[in-house]
């Protein structure tokens, strides 16, 4: 049984057991959270796709961690113009376990 979860504007395929890094949610390391934003589940022949949730299913998940990711280099340069702009950006993260999928 697995489903496709939507969090952080990104879309994940998840089945229990699995351990996932998505954009930083709320909660402390050691909390339980449910994602309900299920687009859509399936268990073995069966397929539910919502419109655009399935309706009642949950995925719950317990935080790992919480921690930032590695720094990206943003390098901005214009020639003959002595335009050199050096930016760096790095994401917050959240590390979960999946314990079960709902339908």
């Amino acid at each position: 049984m697995y489903a496709v979860v939507r969090t952080g504007g990104k879309q994940y395929r998840l089945a229990p057991g699995d351990i996932v890094e998505v954009e930083k949610l709320d909660g402390n390391v050691g909390d339980e959270i449910t994602l309900s934003d299920i687009l859509m589940v399936v268990d073995g022949e069966t397929v539910r796709v919502g419109q655009p949730n399935v309706e009642g299913a949950t995925v719950t998940a317990k935080i790992t961690g919480q921690y930032r990711g590695n720094k990206i280099r943003i390098m901005r340069y214009r020639p003959k113009k002595r335009i050199r702009v050096r930016k760096g950006h790095r994401q917050s993260l959240t590390r979960l376990e999946i314990r079960s999928v709902n339908a």
